[in-house]
């Protein structure tokens, strides 16, 4: 659980702040008759997010039996791999609101509108999307709860507007670490669990099928013991980082060897 949150107060956190970067440079280069435009595209982008969600509800909802495995199995390993480039993209990424306003300049050079109000429909639109992909891999990994990712949503425009009203002395960089580190782990339990469904569905071969099992016995229906996969303990950390308390030997495999080939990435970038 809270990984709905994590993921919704990062992808919104990141989408606020490129529109609140985009006004303040307009407001601080006198040029608020474009500021029509950045809502309007603000607009635009929330709208086509929300038809894309519907979509996408559709499309996963037309599948059943070993074609919905194959399904998630593949949106996992796909909300991965869209959670990894966000994550080494904004490694080393201190120079955001420079890189933001030089994207707006180039815009505003250009003389026309349409290219302000595409910057923002774009930013949103790939939060956006993104979002959706990842929230409906948690959804079929650990379950997912609609109130924590809204909390988040609202956290995030919390944190912008502090941000704004603190002259840039936030430090979004120790943020955006700690939130790194957290979404990689998230990740690679997506990984795990993406080919764990794959399995199910004999894409993937099982080769062993339980290396070991973790899982104390449940001696009370419903009523499970902390380290149990549906315990407190344990069903954070499903939530969170893809616990298994049995693993087969790939799920183990790949989680580990995602979690080396990222932080390998990583260390690379921040050298």
């Amino acid at each position: 659980m809270a990984s709905e949150l994590i993921i919704t107060f990062r992808e919104t956190l990141e989408a606020a702040l490129v529109v609140g970067i985009i006004l303040s440079y307009l407001t601080r280069t006198k040029q608020d008759e474009y500021k029509k435009y950045v809502w309007s595209g603000l607009g635009a982008g929330l709208l086509l997010t929300a038809i894309g969600a519907y979509l996408f509800h559709v499309l996963a909802g037309g599948f059943a039996g070993r074609a919905e495995a194959i399904f998630e199995g593949i949106t996992m390993l796909v909300g991965a791999g869209l959670l990894t480039t966000m994550i080494l993209w904004m490694i080393g990424q201190e120079n955001f609101a420079k890189k933001i306003t030089s994207k707006v300049d180039s815009k505003l050079s250009s003389t026309t509108w349409t290219g302000l109000f595409l910057l923002v429909v774009v930013s949103i639109l790939r939060e956006g999307i993104e979002t959706i992909i990842f929230l409906n891999a948690t959804l079929n990994a650990a379950g997912l709860s609609f109130g924590l990712a809204l909390l988040g949503i609202v956290l995030a425009i919390i944190v912008s507007y502090v941000f704004f009203v603190s002259s840039y002395n936030l430090s979004l960089k120790n943020f955006f670490m700690v939130t790194n580190v957290l979404l990689i782990l998230f990740a690679a339990g997506l990984v795990a669990h993406g080919v764990h469904e794959l399995q199910e569905a004999s894409v993937i071969p099982f080769v062993v099928e339980e290396i070991w099992d973790i899982n104390p016995e449940v001696v009370v229906e419903g009523e499970y013991p902390a380290l149990h996969e549906s315990g407190s303990v344990g069903g954070i950390a499903k939530g969170l980082f893809g616990y298994n308390g049995n693993p087969n030997l790939l799920e183990v495999l790949s989680y580990f060897a995602y979690l080396a080939t990222v932080l390998f990435v990583w260390k690379k970038k921040t050298n």
